[in-house]
C-alpha cells in the first residue's frame, strides 16, 4: 500500500456496512467471487426499491396497493380457522329506550281506560231500558193502602192587604192633613185630629183564611207615648193598641215621631172592619199614615 493508496478505494467509495451483506467467501458485490473494481464503490446485495418489489433470490413484479395478495388465505377456509369466529359471543342486543316503553305504557293505558267507559255506558243504558221497560209491581191483596194526609201540594198564599190611612173611612172629626213631613205615604197625607173623643178610622178589608193575624199601624207622635182602642168585626178589645215613641222623637217634634207599632187581631175568612178610635182613658195624640196585615 503506497501513500496514494490507502486501501482498495477512497474513504468516499467505500461502504462500512459492506460486511454486513457479504456472502460466505468472499466481499459482496455483483455476485459471490466477483472481484470488486477499483474506483467502484462496494454496494449491498439489497438495494432499494418500490414499495411493493421484493426480491429474495427471484424476481417478483409489483403488487398494486390496496390488492389482495393471491397467497392470503382467509382464517375461515384455514383448517380450525371459523372455531374462534363460531366461539366468539354474539354483541348483546341493545336495550329499549325507556321514553318508548312510556310512550307504549301510556297508550295501552288509555285504550284501557276507553274500554272501560265503553263497557260502563253499555252496562248503564241497559240497566236504564231493563227499568224503563219493567212494570213495577202494585200492592197485593195483603196488603193495606193507607191514604196520603198531607196534601200534594201547599197553596201559595196570597197578598195581604195594606193601605194608606186617608183610605180609610174617617169619623167624629178625624180628617187628613199634609202639614207634618215624613208620612209614609204616596201622596205625603195622614190622618189627623184622632186626639177628640170619638174619632176615628175604620178599615174595611178581606181575607182568604181565617185565624190570627199582625195588624200593623204606621203613626207618629210628639215625642210622647199614646194609644187607641182596637175594635174588631164590632167587637173592641179589651187591650188598647200601644203607640209609644218608638222613635225616641223629642217632645212636640211630629216630624221626628214617625214609627210604627202592631197587635194581634182575630179575623174571618172574608170580609172584616178594623177600627182604631179615641175613647175615654185613651191618649190620643198621634196622627196615622198606613195600616197593613202580616202573618203571626
Amino acid at each position: 500500500m503506497t501513500a496514494g493508496n490507502n486501501g482498495a478505494d477512497t474513504p468516499e467509495n467505500d461502504d462500512p456496512f459492506a460486511h454486513l451483506y457479504r456472502s460466505e467467501g468472499g466481499e459482496g458485490g455483483a455476485g459471490a467471487g466477483a472481484a470488486r473494481q477499483p474506483g467502484v464503490p462496494r454496494t449491498s446485495y439489497n438495494q432499494v426499491r418500490t414499495v411493493g418489489q421484493r426480491q429474495y433470490g427471484t424476481q417478483q413484479t409489483a403488487q398494486p396497493y390496496g390488492r389482495q395478495n393471491p397467497h392470503y388465505a382467509a382464517p375461515e377456509t384455514l383448517p380450525g380457522g371459523g372455531a374462534g369466529d363460531r366461539a366468539r359471543p354474539a354483541p348483546p342486543a341493545p336495550e329499549p329506550r325507556k321514553g318508548r316503553n312510556g310512550l307504549l305504557i301510556g297508550a295501552v293505558a288509555v285504550v284501557a281506560v276507553v274500554c272501560i267507559g265503553i263497557g260502563a255506558a253499555m252496562l248503564t243504558n241497559s240497566n236504564g231500558d231493563q227499568g224503563d221497560t219493567a212494570q213495577k209491581p202494585g200492592p197485593s191483596p195483603a196488603d193495606t193502602v193507607k191514604p196520603s194526609d198531607k196534601p200534594a201540594h201547599k197553596p201559595t198564599p196570597g197578598a195581604l192587604p195594606k193601605d194608606d190611612a186617608g183610605a180609610l173611612r174617617l169619623d167624629g172629626g178625624a180628617v187628613t192633613a199634609k202639614d207634618v213631613p215624613g208620612a209614609r205615604t204616596a201622596s205625603g197625607s195622614y190622618v189627623a185630629g184622632m186626639n177628640t173623643p170619638g174619632a176615628s178610622a175604620t178599615w174595611t178589608l178581606d181575607v182568604d183564611a181565617p185565624g190570627q193575624y199582625k195588624l200593623w199601624v204606621g203613626y207618629g207622635v210628639p215625642g210622647k207615648d199614646a194609644n187607641l182602642t182596637l175594635n174588631v168585626n164590632g167587637q173592641a178589645l179589651s187591650r188598647p193598641i200601644s203607640l209609644k215613641n218608638f222613635a225616641h222623637a223629642p217632645e212636640g217634634a211630629w216630624d221626628k215621631g214617625w214609627t210604627r207599632s202592631w197587635s194581634y187581631v182575630q179575623l174571618n175568612k172574608g170580609t172584616n172592619t178594623i177600627k182604631l178610635s179615641c175613647e175615654n182613658g185613651n191618649q190620643c195624640e198621634v196622627n196615622l199614615d198606613q195600616v197593613w196585615l202580616a202573618r203571626s
